[in-house]
């Protein structure tokens, strides 16, 4: 029966994506755990299904087509005077164009919150709106934008 369980578990983790756990300062540590509590279950059409290795510190939702790492470094592309940017619901977020999508990192927070989506969400801001009450609730403005 143990060897039943196994497999079980074995094949339910083996469906999550693996996602590199950022490794911020303690600091940072406590508002990314703060804004893991705060995620929504659903967003993008796409019900909550976190990556491996499980940690406070990553998030996803549908089979990795929306995933969140909180506590990333500060992206190079934030120096590029020609960097595109939006905002979603009160949330600036530096907008980069990747491989397989697009991925968008926080602004003027006291931590840096990355998500990235593939290609289903190339030109669709929702996820972004949907997240943007957990991170003004949990990730400190750094500076006041009107």
């Amino acid at each position: 029966m143990s060897a039943a369980v196994l497999f079980t578990v074995s094949a339910c983790t083996a469906d999550r994506p693996e996602v590199a756990v950022p490794r911020p300062e303690a600091e940072e540590s406590a508002v990314c755990e703060a804004l893991d509590g705060a995620l929504p279950e659903t967003v993008g059409g796409q019900d909550r299904s976190d990556p491996e290795p499980a940690s406070a510190l990553t998030a996803g939702w549908g089979d990795a087509a929306i995933v969140l790492r909180c506590g990333v470094p500060r992206p190079e592309g934030m120096s590029d005077p020609a960097a595109q940017g939006i905002e979603a619901e009160g949330v600036g977020w530096l907008l980069e164009e990747t491989d397989g999508g697009t991925r968008f990192t926080t602004t003027f927070r006291a931590a840096y919150v990355e998500v990235s989506m593939d290609e289903r969400y190339a030109h669709d801001s929702t996820p972004l709106a949907q997240l943007a009450d957990a991170v003004k609730e949990t990730v400190p403005a750094t500076i006041d934008v009107p």
